[in-house]
Parts: structure tokens; C-alpha cells; sequence
């Protein structure tokens, strides 16, 4: 075509490409350092699932489809680019090996039609979205009809330039335009165009050139200054997702040690994320799908998972050249410039801290840790973590957290629970029932993990009573701890209280390391997933399984026999840290449906899709959030309540003390006691005991 023109606009566009990815790199390395090189294996699996294959989007069923035929077609439609850019200097350019007679060539040049098509359709659904659905989680503004705009461009486009070249040589030939059906798309526009002059076909031609071949670099620019930097950025953060169990929130080392040296504790400036982190806030696709299953956000609270990501983001560039500078004055990465080295560019000794100057504290505290915003980001980006660190600032350098929370943190450092009962009492629920202390039976096959609630509460310990019964009856060989006892600190360490939560994990850590169990029995979730997937941090490493999990296996091996009928239907309410963190669904249905009589229903919002109770990330002891302003306030419990009752259901049943209080308040502010709340071992008790 004209060899001087591509040289000149290859060559501009990958230099400009290539500065601005230099500079996201250089903005992305201020943090430090975080390995993500490990289990190679896994990472290859998963990113050939979650970016190729692209699983999550498959829960949304149009766009879903819309979106995987559009990536689809941009790797195939890869090679055709490279052949176009070829053709700027040989006309005959095809790679070698793709020229229309040869095998390959021909296959190719079908698929590269076919997606064309497919790519175009694809923008139509997400034209139609954009312009006439109008999702409120989308963001506004005219960028993302831009780039379907360039998308759809770029395939009429090849399109077109194929229909032209097929008229031409065609005529070349003397004969007339054909089919053929390894260009079924050029050959559709080759019989649309055949009606022009030799000059509109040569002129299309080219226009088709051109525009294919500027408009693919164009968009490669577009995006490191886009949302649609995630087209760059999506498959990386895929493979450098995190693969230690979603349960555990990374530990804090030698936190005594930076106590008493005055270090930073927790996220404070923008300059402490890990390039992993950053790479999160490059990749966000605003699709906000975060967002829209948020139960914080969708009862009226002013968290949004996208918008905290954005607004990270957005001051991320914003300051771009002082947190740079400040890396190279000091030499010294992220610790230098977290200690001074902003001093020496922004005037005023720092960057403002995240806390409150970027990020308000409601949309930290308003957040449940419920992990549903992160299982559906479909490339991976988390959230959890960053919140409860910026907790973690407020809590342990400015103690600056909720006023309910201190009496829960007294409670665990005083009394080793967070409602301060006295520990002596943390074995009453017992009273009448033979349950054995681990002092007493040291060579007990089960430990029973009971938790505070089940200890304390009064409601609560009736599912502690129905567990030892159910026990007793199966005939296994357990005991408890008793006194010993203490809570395993879930609620101080997503809090942000991580020194409070290390006191009660080192303590929790050397008792059970004392009696050595074989196994782990715990009624929580909360219990289940600390002990399970954050205590081996702290030397505590056992076979840790949640109680539904160990009924469900009782009963299939007929150690529990179900007999006496409940004829009901029940609504089975998922907790998030048994089935969003720990995948644990089946066994708790299993249990309930071996009853004879009882019907298992399921509301709309389950399993990983089910909503919140609200009592997660230490909710369970303060106040909701007040709603942000225009939004109707509404209270997690009662929503979730609402998506419960829509089941018509003769009762509720959960496998969480916390969700049970938060599942009986919300029934009892819906005026609907008369659907009464159980959990699955209570029921499976009712079942099993005498009638």
C-alpha cells in the first residue's frame, strides 16, 4: 500500500503505546513487592478458565456471550491485523502460511469472516445496553460507546476491504463476482459493492485498509488512559490472582515489633499497595457488578466496591508525578516515600492519607467482608482485603472505629469473647447433657469448636445443645474445651484490630497444640474459616470441618438415622463465610433434605449468589452505616429477610449463629414470627431425637 505512511504510524503509535505502558509500570512498582510466581500450574488453569474461557462472565447470559464472542474475535482477528500491517509494504503479504491457497490460509480466512460477524453482534448487545437498557452499575459518559464504536468500525471495515479486493480481482479476471465460501463475509460485501465504479471499489478499498490497520492502533492507545486498560492488564490480573483460600486475609508480620517502633500499621497512602494492588485498580472494567451485589450498597450505604476502586485509581494518576519522583529521589521505593520522601515534592510534608482525604470511613465500616463483590469481578480484583487494611490504619495508628466496637474489643481482650460474658459461663449451655472437657478426655477424636455465640447466646446455644446431642447420638468420641475456650478473634481482625485478633490467634494456636486433635468440629463459619484457613499462619494446623459438613457425612454413613417427619418447606439461608469463602453448599442441603417431610427451598439470591446477613466484618457489633443521602435506608437483615419470605416458607433455616439473630431480628421486624428460624443441626436433632 505505502510502505513510508505504515512505517510512520507503526512506528508513532508503538512508541507512544510503549511510554504510556512504561509509565503504568513505573507508577505500579512504587509499592512493594509481593510474590505471585508460585503454584505456575494453577495460575496457567486459571487463567486459561477465567480469562479465555472467561467462566464468570457466563453468569450473565446476553452479556456474557456478547463479550466472549468479542474477545474471541480479537485473538483471531490478531493475525489478520498483522497481515494487514504487511500488506503496507507487500500486497501479498500472509504470513507465510495464510494465503487463500493454502489449507491453513483457508481455514483462517473463514474463522476471520465468521468472527468479524460475531464481533459485530457482539457490539450490537452492548450497544443495546449502553443506549437503551441503561444498568445503573455502568458508568456514564461517552467512552464506552467509543470504543464499540471502534470495535464495530475496525470489522465492517476488513469487511469491506475484502468485499472491495474480491470486485476487484474479480474484474482483474474479466469475470464476474463469485461466492466463496472461505470469505463468506467479503464475498456478502463483494456482491453489495459490484454495482460501483472501479473507482468507489478502489477507493473503498483502501478506506477499509487504512481504517482497519490505524484504528487498531488508535485503541491500543486508547487504553493504558481508559477502563478498557483492562484489555491489556485482565489477563495478568487473572494469572496473579491470589490462591491462598479466600477465607484468610494476609497476615501482619512482627506486629509487636512495628507497634513498638511506631511503623505504619495498615493501608494509609496510596504508595503502601503492592503492585498486585495496583494492578486491581488498572484492571477495573467499571462494569459494576461489584456494586450491584454489594448488600451495603444495595440497602443505601455509601460503599461502592467500583467506585472505592475508582476513586483509588483516579488519585493514583492524579498524582502520578510526585509519587514517582519521590520513589527516584529517595531510591528507596515505598518505605522511602511513606517516611519522607513526599516531603520533598509535595510541599507540605505528604500526600493526604486515604483515609479520610480519599476514601470516607462509612464506606469502610459499612462494609460486611461478605466476599460478594469479589466472586463476581470477572477479573479477579479484590476488595476485602484493601478495606480491612485501611481498617487496620484507622484501628491500631488512630483508634478511630466505631464507639460500639471498643466494648467488643474489651470484651475479647478481658474476657476472651466480645460481649465481656465471663468465661466461667462459657460452658453452661452443657447443664443437663454429658458433654466431656478436652482437660478431661485428652484423647478425643473430635474436638467440638463451639464459638462465643453458641456459648453465650442465649438463642444461639440451643444449636450448641442440638451439635452435642446429634454427637452423642452418632456415637462419637468428643469433647470441648470449655474454659479453655476462646473466640479466634474473626470479628477484631476484620475490624482492623489485627494485634487484638494475633493475641487470641497465638493463644487459640498454643492450647490446641496442647491437646493435638485429629479433627475440628465448628458450628461458625467464622470459627470454621479462621481456625481453617488463617490459624495455620500461626502454627495451629488441624483438619478443621464445619458442622454441617460432619452431619451430612454422619448421616450418609447411617450414624444418624433421620425418622421422625417435619412437614414443612424451609427456606435455607447460605452464610457467606460457609459458601462465598469455603464452597461449602451441598452439605448443609443434604442434611435437610434426608429429613423426612421437609421441603428445601431456595431463594432467588443463593448459594454464591446468596445476599448477606449483615453480620459479617464485625457488623455483628455496631450500628449499620447511615444511607447515603437520596437513598431509601434499608437494613441488610430485613432485605435479606424479604428475599427469604418470597419463598413462602413454613420456616428458615441457616448454618451461622450470627445469620440466625440477624435472620430471627429481620423476620421479627417483617412482623413474620410466625416463620420460625432454625438451624440445620436443630432441625436434624428434631429428626433424629426422640419424638
Amino acid at each position: 500500500m505505502n510502505p513510508v505512511v505504515m512505517t510512520l504510524l507503526l512506528a508513532a503509535a508503538w512508541g507512544l503505546f510503549a511510554w504510556q505502558i512504561f509509565r503504568r509500570w513505573r507508577l505500579m512498582t512504587i509499592g512493594p513487592g509481593e510474590n505471585r510466581f508460585d503454584q505456575i500450574g494453577t495460575r496457567l488453569r486459571r487463567t486459561w478458565e477465567y480469562a479465555f474461557a472467561q467462566k464468570r462472565m457466563r453468569r450473565y447470559w446476553w452479556a456474557g456471550i456478547a463479550h466472549q464472542l468479542i474477545f474471541t474475535g480479537f485473538v483471531v482477528l490478531l493475525l489478520r491485523t498483522l497481515v494487514l500491517w504487511g500488506r503496507g509494504y507487500s500486497e501479498g503479504f500472509n504470513l507465510w502460511v495464510l494465503g487463500l491457497d493454502q489449507p491453513l490460509g483457508k481455514v483462517y480466512s473463514f474463522l476471520k469472516d465468521l468472527f468479524a460477524v460475531l464481533v459485530i453482534a457482539g457490539t450490537l448487545v452492548f450497544f443495546y445496553y449502553r443506549l437503551v437498557l441503561k444498568p445503573a452499575r455502568l458508568s456514564k459518559g461517552f467512552e464506552g460507546i467509543l470504543i464499540l464504536l471502534i470495535i464495530s468500525t475496525m470489522m465492517v471495515a476488513d469487511i469491506v476491504y475484502d468485499g472491495a479486493s474480491i470486485v476487484r480481482d474479480a474484474r482483474a479476471q474479466g469475470g464476474a463476482v463469485a461466492f466463496h465460501g472461505v470469505e463468506p463475509a467479503g464475498s456478502v460485501a463483494a456482491f453489495a459493492l459490484g454495482g460501483l465504479s472501479d473507482g468507489a471499489i478502489n477507493f473503498l478499498r483502501h478506506a477499509g485498509f487504512w481504517t482497519h490497520s490505524a484504528l487498531v492502533l488508535i485503541f491500543l492507545n486508547l487504553l493504558p488512559v481508559s477502563k478498557h486498560f483492562h484489555v491489556v492488564t485482565g489477563i495478568p490480573n487473572v494469572f496473579f490472582q491470589n490462591l491462598s483460600p479466600r477465607g484468610r486475609l494476609p497476615n501482619v508480620p512482627d506486629i509487636e515489633g512495628k507497634l513498638e517502633r511506631e511503623e505504619t500499621l495498615g493501608l494509609k497512602r496510596i504508595e503502601q499497595l503492592s503492585w498486585k494492588a495496583v494492578l486491581d485498580l488498572y484492571t477495573c472494567t467499571e462494569c459494576g457488578r461489584c456494586t450491584d451485589q454489594c448488600p451495603a450498597n444495595s440497602t443505601g450505604k455509601l460503599l461502592s466496591p467500583k467506585q472505592l476502586t475508582l476513586d483509588l485509581r483516579d488519585y493514583l494518576y492524579k498524582h502520578e508525578k510526585a509519587l514517582v519522583g519521590a520513589k527516584g529521589t529517595n531510591g528507596q521505593g515505598a518505605e522511602g516515600a511513606a517516611e519522607g520522601g513526599m516531603a520533598a515534592v509535595s510541599g507540605n510534608g505528604e500526600l493526604p492519607e486515604l483515609v479520610p482525604d480519599i476514601i470516607k470511613p462509612e464506606v469502610l465500616w459499612a462494609c460486611t467482608t461478605c466476599g460478594a463483590c469479589e466472586t463476581e469481578c470477572p477479573v479477579f480484583i479484590t476488595y476485602v482485603d484493601k478495606i480491612v487494611d485501611m481498617r487496620r490504619n484507622l484501628v491500631m495508628e488512630k483508634s478511630e472505629f466505631p464507639a460500639e466496637l471498643q466494648n467488643a474489643f474489651r470484651g475479647m481482650e478481658t474476657n476472651s469473647n466480645p460481649w465481656s460474658f465471663p468465661a466461667s459461663d462459657r460452658a453452661a449451655w452443657t447443664e443437663g447433657l454429658d458433654v466431656p472437657r478436652m482437660a478431661e478426655k485428652p484423647d478425643a477424636d473430635v474436638l467440638f469448636w463451639v464459638g462465643c455465640s453458641a456459648s453465650f447466646d442465649d438463642r444461639a446455644r440451643r444449636i450448641a445443645r442440638a451439635m452435642a446431642q446429634l454427637l452423642t447420638a452418632a456415637g462419637v468420641n468428643y469433647a470441648i474445651l470449655g474454659e479453655e475456650e476462646c473466640c479466634t478473634g474473626d470479628p477484631a481482625r476484620r475490624a482492623g484490630n489485627e494485634f487484638l485478633f494475633q493475641m487470641m490467634a497465638q493463644t487459640n494456636a498454643e492450647i490446641l497444640n496442647n491437646y493435638k486433635p485429629r479433627t475440628i468440629v465448628a458450628s461458625c463459619p467464622h470459627c470454621f474459616n479462621t481456625l481453617a484457613n488463617e490459624y495455620p499462619d500461626f502454627g495451629a494446623r488441624f483438619r478443621v470441618v464445619h458442622h454441617t459438613e460432619f452431619l451430612a457425612q454422619l448421616v450418609a454413613e447411617g450414624k444418624l438415622k433421620p425418622k421422625n417427619r417435619i412437614d414443612a418447606k424451609v427456606a435455607y439461608h447460605d452464610s457467606c463465610y460457609l459458601g462465598r469463602y469455603n464452597e461449602i453448599y451441598e452439605p448443609p442441603r443434604d442434611t435437610l433434605r434426608a429429613i423426612p417431610g421437609l421441603t428445601v427451598l431456595e431463594p432467588t439470591a443463593t448459594r454464591d449468589r446468596g445476599m448477606c446477613c449483615g453480620a459479617g466484618g464485625a457488623q455483628m457489633f455496631k450500628e449499620e452505616e447511615h444511607a447515603r443521602e437520596g437513598a431509601k435506608g434499608e437494613r441488610v437483615n430485613e432485605k435479606r429477610t424479604d428475599q427469604l419470605l418470597e419463598t413462602m416458607p413454613d420456616m428458615v433455616a441457616s448454618s451461622c449463629p450470627f445469620c440466625q439473630r440477624m435472620l430471627i431480628d429481620g423476620l421479627a421486624g417483617r412482623g413474620r414470627e410466625d416463620v420460625k428460624q432454625f438451624d440445620v443441626a436443630e432441625l436434624l436433632w428434631q429428626a433424629v431425637g426422640e419424638a
